[in-house]
């Protein structure tokens, strides 16, 4: 629910309406939830009451596209992203997740206060110049010019970080629309996307999408997706579609962690990154998957289909890929997806946690943080 502020009005303060920036973030809120078509409605709004529109687009939130229909511009996506992030992981606290280290030393991107003598490999950008300058004035005395030798040089340590490719998978089966749930893990990869950008420029992140087919999503894209609206209602559920000949009407709404898995893996094949992950976020068990070129959906969830999710499980740990799965069981507590997901990790050796999306976040960043310490061996 939005803020509201309440005051007596005695007749002699001037009404002014909230910020832009305050619309802004009432509007991405809704697209959390509800995706792209939230956008539609500016055109009402905008008949009604075109100073408010006007405010955001001035501000640089939204503009038009070439057709004419409003779109999130880059500087409001980023403002999404920061908003999850101040939210999701209280960044400004002190005991807030910060920098990552691990045992590797060496040139990175943390510097502390403490210095060192300087060792050739060094990078002079990290010339503590105070220490330096003293190191030299001790050494010669007073007067001038001082002259620096290579044995006044000091340089602030640093710590090594890893770098880190990483592929988040998002359920959008007809399910996540319930209880908020695809606007929280929505909210949570968008919080990544900021944390990677501002403090991880190296590390490299995917979002992609699952549901019967498999779809990467860029950061626009993300904010405008929303879960795949339930199609057909029957209570047993036997398709087999090939993919070459498709028909016109395919169910979307199952759940295909087969071939999210699948694309993940082919993703972080191609990365030259020290560590690789896959973060697994769903509300269900799988009820797709893929064999050769056929699409199977299958409800209520089969043995077959998740024998082949799991044998993709292995591949993924066999190709060095560090794999955490998180179910989310707000509306039930959901045995089968439990199980599910605790076979992944067996099998994986990875990480299985079950949690309400509210809760979400902070598992979530730390199973990142964890991944990015990790170091496959070569």
């Amino acid at each position: 629910m939005p803020d509201f502020e309440y005051s007596r009005w005695d007749g002699s303060q001037e009404f002014t309406p909230q910020s832009a920036d305050k619309l802004f973030d009432q509007l991405s809120e809704y697209m959390l939830d509800y995706g792209e078509y939230v956008l539609d409605n500016l055109d009402d709004l905008n008949e009604e009451h075109p100073d408010v529109v006007d405010k955001l687009l001035q501000r640089g939130f939204v503009e038009r596209d070439e057709n004419g229909r409003f779109q999130v511009t880059p500087k409001g996506v980023r403002r999404v992203e920061s908003r999850a992030l101040e939210e999701l992981f209280n960044i400004t606290r002190k005991d807030s997740v910060g920098k990552h280290e691990t045992e590797f030393r060496g040139a990175g991107q943390t510097v502390h206060e403490e210095s060192k003598p300087y060792e050739y490999g060094d990078p002079i950008s990290n010339l503590n110049a105070h220490e330096t300058l003293r190191n030299a004035m001790l050494r010669q005395g007073s007067g001038t010019p001082i002259r620096i030798e290579h044995d006044d040089l000091v340089v602030h340590d640093t710590e090594y970080q890893t770098s880190c490719a990483t592929v988040v998978l998002i359920d959008m089966s007809g399910s996540m629309s319930r209880f908020g749930k695809y606007g929280q893990a929505k909210k949570v990869a968008m919080a990544l996307q900021g944390l990677v950008r501002g403090r991880y420029q190296g590390d490299f992140l995917q979002i992609v999408g699952f549901y019967s087919y498999a779809n990467a999503m860029t950061e626009r894209e993300l904010l405008y997706s929303a879960p795949k609206p339930v199609s057909i209602v029957d209570p047993r559920v036997h398709l087999r579609i090939n993919l070459d000949q498709t028909p016109g009407f395919v169910p979307e709404h199952f759940t295909n962690i087969h071939v999210g898995l699948q694309f993940a893996r082919r993703i972080l094949q191609k990365q030259p990154a020290a560590n690789r992950q896959i973060i697994t976020i769903t509300d269900g068990e799988p009820t797709a998957h893929i064999e050769g070129r056929d699409l199977l959906l299958i409800y209520p969830p089969s043995e077959r289909t998740a024998k082949i999710t799991l044998t993709e499980v292995k591949k993924c740990a066999q190709a060095g890929i560090h794999l955490s799965s998180f179910a989310l069981i707000d509306d039930y507590f959901y045995l089968g997806l439990v199980n599910f997901v605790e076979q992944m990790a067996r099998v994986s050796g990875g990480v299985a946690a079950y949690c309400n999306s509210s809760d979400l976040g902070n598992i979530v960043i730390d199973s990142f943080a964890q991944g990015r310490r990790r170091r496959r061996a070569m």
